[in-house]
């Protein structure tokens, strides 16, 4: 996907170690349910650091990049 079609980038902060894929799809309300989320990566719209990813529960740690549609997610270590 190229940085064109990007149009929002957030960053997410951990709350612990890592945050499962599936999980922050719906934490950052961009798809409706865990389901929804569960059909997104299986169709491989969903990508992390520029790869497909395939594994509903991958788990993102700091520094991993997520692309879901226009919507670029960063996450980032949490506060201290």
């Amino acid at each position: 996907m190229s940085d064109e079609s990007i149009s929002e980038r957030r960053e997410v902060a951990l709350r612990g170690e890592f945050v499962e894929l599936n999980k922050l799809l719906k934490f950052e309300n961009l798809v409706a349910s865990g389901g929804e989320a569960k059909v997104a990566i299986g169709a491989g719209v969903v990508s992390v650091d520029g790869e497909v990813e395939s594994r509903i529960r991958r788990k993102l740690v700091a520094g991993n990049r997520v692309v879901f549609g226009n919507v670029e997610l960063t996450i980032v270590a949490p506060e201290k």
